[in-house]
């Protein structure tokens, strides 16, 4: 008796619970460039693209996923109810019902075409570099309107090593390498030395920097000798393998300056977990300084300092 009121509670619970999911989705504050201790809602979005991943979960994505676990749930309370030995006791002997076997088979391809529609513009965006002409297909499924992003203008190629990231600014021929900051040090070349203010386990030696407002192709890659790595930056909502002699392409257009941090999301070894990825935004200006000053110098520190402090 008190177990059945103990599942009767529990399942009312769940159920407002569920009810409110897409709710507390939309409402939840998350940070900015990185995940926050608690946070269960996507990180917040800084690009096109982030914003139409944003609005399919938010949207279609979460109802439809509420819906079915409601729908789940409450066939499981009609049968623990009505078909236990005790309410039942002679059960039925039939085995098939044509029309229910239709249905189950029919709703669910109906609900996959439903999110794949959505999901195949948004994947096709994310996969298919701006050329100035071509519209946002994600603006017009979501918010029934146009974004005209602008053609590429800067190219820069992502390197994964075994196990940190190579950069490459591709026009100017200049590249450096980006290692996870470590928490101690004998000699002091540590986080909470260098960048206390920068979360652990993301923060890294020299920053991705790129101007804001600014669309940026990203050609992707992994070493000839080492593995298969994946370049994620959450906020960006891009997402691309880094595979040995493959050249993969993807793009992001960020319209807030700040550092935005990821991660590689490929098991790549036994330092995966320390493989983070951070992109500093900076304004137009700033960034033509920082391009110049690494030109000429060929060193990521001295051109770093001609950026504000962070």
């Amino acid at each position: 008796m008190v177990t059945g009121q103990f599942f009767t509670k529990m399942g009312a619970v769940s159920a407002a619970a569920m009810a409110l999911v897409p709710a507390m989705a939309s409402a939840q504050e998350v940070g900015r460039g990185h995940p926050e201790p608690g946070q269960f809602h996507l990180q917040q979005s800084v690009t096109p693209i982030m914003d139409s991943i944003t609005a399919f979960h938010d949207g279609i994505l979460m109802w439809t996923i509420s819906l079915i676990v409601l729908f789940v749930l409450a066939l499981l309370v009609i049968v623990i109810v009505r078909f236990n030995a005790k309410a039942n006791p002679v059960p039925a002997r039939f085995t098939h019902n044509t029309l229910v076997e239709i249905i189950w088979t029919v709703v669910p391809i109906l609900i996959l075409v439903v999110i794949a529609i959505p999901s195949f513009g948004v994947l096709t965006d994310q996969m298919t570099v701006p050329d100035g002409q071509r519209k946002y297909l994600g603006s017009n499924i979501f918010s029934l309107g146009e974004v005209d992003v602008p053609e590429a203008s800067i190219t820069i190629k992502a390197t994964g090593e075994q196990w940190y990231w190579n950069y490459e600014y591709v026009d100017q021929g200049i590249g450096f390498d980006s290692n996870i900051l470590g928490e101690t040090s004998a000699d002091g070349v540590d986080r909470p030395t260098l960048k206390p203010d920068q979360p652990r386990l993301l923060a890294v030696d020299n920053e991705l920097v790129v101007p804001v407002n600014t669309t940026v192709r990203m050609q992707v890659t992994a070493s000839p000798t080492g593995v298969i790595h994946a370049f994620a930056v959450p906020s960006f909502g891009v997402k691309v393998d880094a595979v040995p002699g493959r050249l993969n392409e993807t793009w992001f257009n960020v319209r807030e300056t700040g550092i935005y941090y990821g991660q590689c999301s490929e098991l790549c070894g036994k330092d995966h977990a320390f493989m983070p990825i951070a992109v500093r935004v900076v304004t137009a200006e700033e960034y033509d300084a920082f391009i110049k000053a690494l030109a000429d110098s060929r060193n990521y520190s001295t051109a770093a300092a001609v950026l504000p402090a962070l």
